[in-house]
C-alpha cells in the first residue's frame, strides 16, 4: 500500500513507519522539516506541493498537532487549536481534489475528550463528552474531520490514550520520576490511567486499515485501565525502589509552572473502554500493565 502519515516525525509517526516499514509498504510522510528521502515539506494548514501525493494513496493518516505537553497560555492554546483543526481542513481540501482519493482517512484525536471519570467506563457508544479546553480542542478537532461526508473515503478518528513505549511519550518520564524515588501516588492517586502498549497502537491501526467495517470515532487503549496509584506501585516494583515521594495537587501544580507543562496531564482521570475495537475481534498483545511493562 502507498500510506501518507502527516505529522509523522512524532513518536507515533516514527513508529508506525518502523512499522510498517516491514510490511513492504510504500511510506510518504508530511513534515514541516523533511529529514529523510521519504518525507515532504507541509505547513499544516495550506495547499503546495504535498497535496500531489494524497492523489493515490490507499490510505491517509494525520497525526499533526502542537503537543499539550506545555503551559497552556493563550498562546498555546490557540496554537493546540489551530495546528490539529487547519492541518485536517487542508488535508480534506487535498483529498477533495485528488482523483484517486485514498480508500481510509485515520485522523488524530484523544482519550481525553471524555469526562474526569474515575468509577464509569467511557466507550464510543455511551462515554459522556465534557465542557473545557482539552475536551473542546477534541469535539472542535472531530467536528472539522467528520464535516465532510467524502464519497469512498472511510473516516476513522482514533482517540488514543497514553501510549507506553521506550522511545518517546510519557513512559521515559515516569522511569525517570521512578528512578529518582518520586515515583508515589499524584494527587489522590485515584484518577483513572488509561494506556496502550506502542507495539499494540501501530497493531491497532493496522486492524483498522484491515477491518473495512470499523468507521467513525475509535478508542485506541487497553481494555485494563488502573489507578495511578496501582500504576506508579507497579513501576516501582520494575524498577526496585523501595518507595516513592508522592505529590499532591498543589505540588504538582508549582512544579508544573517549573517543567513548563499542566498539572492536568497527570490529573484527569481517563478511564476509557476500547469497545469497537474488542467487539471486531481485535487481540490485545499487551491487554493488562503488568504485561507491558514487562515487555518495556
Amino acid at each position: 500500500m502507498k500510506i501518507v502519515i502527516a505529522g509523522g516525525s512524532g513518536f507515533l509517526g516514527r513508529a508506525l513507519q518502523q512499522y510498517f516499514a516491514t510490511q513492504a509498504h510504500k511510506i510518504i510522510l508530511l513534515n514541516r522539516i523533511p529529514r529523510s528521502a521519504n518525507a515532504i515539506q507541509w505547513d499544516g494548514k495550506s495547499q503546495g506541493d504535498w497535496s500531489r501525493a494524497i492523489d493515490g494513496a490507499d490510505v491517509l493518516i494525520n497525526l499533526a498537532g502542537k503537543s499539550v505537553d506545555c503551559r497552556y497560555t493563550e498562546a498555546n492554546k490557540n496554537a493546540i487549536h489551530s495546528s490539529r483543526i487547519d492541518s485536517t481542513r487542508a488535508l480534506q481540501e487535498a483529498v477533495n481534489q485528488a482523483s484517486h482519493k485514498p480508500a481510509l482517512w485515520i485522523n488524530a484525536s484523544s482519550a481525553t475528550i471524555y469526562i474526569h471519570a474515575d468509577t464509569r467506563q467511557m466507550n464510543e457508544y455511551t462515554g459522556t463528552i465534557g465542557d473545557d479546553f482539552s475536551m473542546n480542542v477534541c469535539k472542535d478537532w472531530e467536528a472539522a474531520f467528520f464535516k465532510e461526508n467524502t464519497p469512498d473515503v472511510r473516516k476513522v478518528a482514533i482517540r488514543t490514550a497514553i501510549v507506553l513505549g521506550n522511545e518517546g511519550g510519557a513512559y521515559p518520564k515516569l522511569k525517570a520520576l521512578t528512578k529518582a524515588f518520586l515515583s508515589g501516588q499524584q494527587g489522590n492517586g485515584q484518577q483513572m490511567m488509561s494506556w496502550i502498549h506502542l507495539h499494540d497502537f501501530c497493531r491497532a491501526i493496522d486492524h483498522i486499515i484491515q477491518d473495512k467495517e470499523i468507521d467513525g470515532p475509535v478508542n485506541v487503549t487497553a481494555p485494563e485501565p488502573l489507578p495511578n496509584k496501582a500504576f506508579m506501585r507497579l513501576l516501582r516494583e520494575k524498577y526496585r525502589r523501595p518507595f516513592g515521594l508522592s505529590q499532591n495537587r498543589l505540588l504538582l501544580e508549582l512544579g508544573a509552572i517549573f517543567l513548563r507543562t499542566e498539572a492536568e496531564l497527570l490529573l484527569k482521570s481517563r478511564n476509557v473502554y476500547p469497545e469497537k475495537l474488542m467487539l471486531q475481534g481485535f487481540s490485545f498483545k499487551y491487554p493488562g500493565i503488568v504485561q507491558a511493562l514487562k515487555a518495556l
